[in-house]
C-alpha cells in the first residue's frame, strides 16, 4: 500500500536519494526544502509515480506548518525522515582552542535549533497527526557517525546528532503503544554535492581511506537502508551504523 512520506532537506544530496528510494517503492513523497526551490523542483521531477508534492519551510521555526502541509497534501504522513540539518562546513567549524566565544555560541545555537529542536518539534507534530488518525507510522532520524566518533572541529554537530539518537530511542519506547516506530541511522561520509570538493586530492584520499572499502558511501546506499528501517516496527529503537566499517563501536 502506498504511504505518505515526508523527507526533510530533500532538495539535494542524501535527502534527494531518500525521496527517490521511497518513490520507487510506490510511496507518495513530500519533498521538503528550506530555501532552494529550484533544486527541490529538480528532485520532484526525478520521482516516479504520482501524488508527490513540494513543502517549503524552516524546520527550526515552522515545524507545525510543514507537518500540516504535508499531512494535507499527502492525505496523511505515514513516514517521517528527519534529514534536514546544519552540516559541517569550513565556514561553521568551531574548534574550541581557535573559535571566538561569539562564533562558538552561534554555531551551537544554529546546530541545536535545526539538528535537535527542529527535528524534535517536527516529530511531535507528525506523531500527533498519526495518533489522531489512529495510524501506524515510522520515524527515521538521520544522525551521524560523529555522535560516537567525535567531531573536534564541529563539536556542536556531534553533540546534536548524539541528542538526536537519544531522542529517537526515548520516543521508540514512548510511541510504541501507538504503533509508531522510531529509529536512527548513523552514516559516515557520503558522496553528496556538499562533499564533492573534498573527495579529490589528498583530502579525498584520506576520506576514502577511513573505510576498508577504500571509498565513502553513495547516497543510494544510505537511502536504501533508511527505507528498509520502515519495513518493520521491530527496527524501532535501533541506531544503525552506516559507515563502511570506518568506525566501530562496542
Amino acid at each position: 500500500m502506498s504511504r505518505g512520506v515526508l523527507v526533510t532537506g530533500a532538495s539535494a544530496g542524501l535527502g534527494r536519494a531518500v525521496a527517490l528510494a521511497f518513490a520507487e517503492r510506490g510511496d507518495r513523497v513530500a519533498v521538503h526544502y528550506h530555501s532552494n526551490r529550484t533544486d527541490a523542483e529538480a528532485t520532484l521531477k526525478t520521482l516516479p509515480g504520482n501524488g508527490h508534492t513540494l513543502i517549503q519551510g524552516d524546520v527550526a521555526t515552522s515545524p507545525q506548518h510543514i507537518a500540516d502541509a504535508a499531512e494535507e497534501a499527502l492525505g496523511g504522513v505515514d513516514v517521517l525522515v528527519n534529514n534536514a540539518a546544519v552540516a559541517p562546513t569550513s565556514a561553521n567549524a568551531h574548534p574550541l582552542p581557535e573559535a571566538s566565544f561569539e562564533h562558538w555560541q552561534q554555531m551551537w545555537r544554529e546546530s541545536v535549533d535545526v539538528n535537535v529542536l527542529g527535528a524534535a518539534d517536527l516529530t511531535y507534530c507528525v506523531a500527533r497527526h498519526l495518533i489522531e488518525r489512529g495510524a501506524a507510522g515510522h520515524i527515521v532520524n538521520v544522525g551521524s557517525r560523529g555522535a560516537f566518533r567525535g567531531e573536534p572541529d564541529h563539536p556542536a554537530y556531534g553533540a546534536a546528532k548524539a541528542a538526536l539518537h537519544a531522542m529517537g530511542q526515548s520516543l521508540a519506547v514512548s510511541l510504541a503503544s501507538h504503533d509508531i516506530a522510531v529509529s536512527s541511522v548513523a552514516p559516515g561520509p557520503i558522496a553528496t554535492e556538499r562533499l564533492a570538493g573534498k573527495l579529490t586530492g589528498e583530502t579525498g584520499a584520506a576520506l576514502n581511506a577511513q573505510s576498508p572499502f577504500g571509498r565513502v558511501a553513495e547516497p543510494r546506499e544510505i537511502a536504501e537502508a533508511i527505507v528498509g528501517l520502515t519495513d518493520s516496527p521491530w527496527a524501532s529503537g535501533a541506531i544503525l551504523d552506516l559507515n563502511g566499517a570506518s568506525y566501530l563501536r562496542s
